[in-house]
């Protein structure tokens, strides 16, 4: 893994923003050349799979396990400008247990939705249901990267009600015609990428720009939550790292290195403290 990760480390006022918010965006930790790169292969995948699901030309199109569908996607596994932010805020026995790419074209002119209300959600489905406490554990979070701009609100923004993660109900309007009162619109721009705890409330907006909006979404978990996607990473495993091994999913103690870990399981806990200290490491 590259050094330079260690420049790039969760400063106080993110972390509070975080933990106060429960999301933070980063500006331009992707440069423009790379950004055309990764949004072409993004269009690729929509050109293909769009037809496959029979998705129609206006509709979001949601990809999952999108990061083993184009090799472009995997630098930004461990990207420096965004990924010691994750360690910061979850740990070292983390893994990539889901990622997807959305692909939002523009709305018909004068397109009306079923439910005017945004379809809030916090992510994981049943962990929803089935963990205790209030607030839930997170458990993981998701950073998105933008290959498009959405600076402006039309562009099928990504919505999030501040501060929501630290509840586990959403209390709406009566009226189905209002949405949340504290809605706010994720303004990201193409190579920001926005970082959100599972457990905030969030939703897609609708796009009537003129632009289509395209997001990978990549989610880090605890090497002991079971993946979400079907994971067809093992192509990558063989000229991996084994920070990036780890990451991918591989545990050479098999079942109980994902629960149990030896250092050999988890290389990004023994990389960590050669560079910050045994002490600086969280046990």
């Amino acid at each position: 893994m590259d050094d330079s990760c260690l420049q790039y480390r969760l400063a106080d006022d993110e972390r509070q923003q975080f933990e106060e918010q429960g999301f933070l965006i980063v500006r331009g930790v992707v440069p423009a050349e790379k950004v055309a790169v990764l949004a072409a292969a993004a269009h690729r995948i929509d050109a293909e799979w769009r037809p496959k699901r029979g998705v129609k030309p206006h509709h979001p199109l949601n990809v999952l396990d999108a990061i083993g569908k184009d090799d472009a996607f995997l630098a930004l596994l461990d990207l420096p400008q965004t990924f010691m932010k994750v360690v910061d805020i979850l740990g070292w026995h983390i893994q990539l247990y889901h990622s997807h790419l959305i692909v939002t074209p523009p709305l018909p002119v004068g397109y009306q939705p079923r439910r005017p209300r945004l379809g809030w959600h916090q992510d994981s489905g049943r962990l929803n249901l089935e963990l205790e406490g209030e607030p839930r554990p997170r458990v993981s979070l998701k950073v998105g990267f933008f290959f498009s701009s959405t600076r402006q609100t039309n562009r099928g923004n990504f919505h999030v009600v501040p501060g929501s993660h630290r509840f586990n109900q959403l209390d709406l309007p009566e009226n189905p015609l209002q949405d949340h009162p504290n809605a706010t619109p994720v303004c990201a721009d193409a190579g920001d990428a926005v970082f959100f705890d599972r457990r905030l409330w969030h939703a897609p907006g609708l796009n009537r720009s003129d632009v289509t909006r395209t997001v990978l979404f990549l989610g880090y978990s605890y090497r002991w939550l079971r993946p979400r996607d079907d994971m067809t990473v093992a192509h990558y495993l063989p000229g991996a790292d084994p920070i990036r091994r780890q990451l991918l999913g591989e545990s050479p103690n098999g079942g109980f290195g994902y629960t149990s870990p030896a250092d050999e399981d988890v290389p990004l806990k023994t990389w960590l403290a050669e560079r910050l200290g045994a002490n600086a490491v969280i046990p």
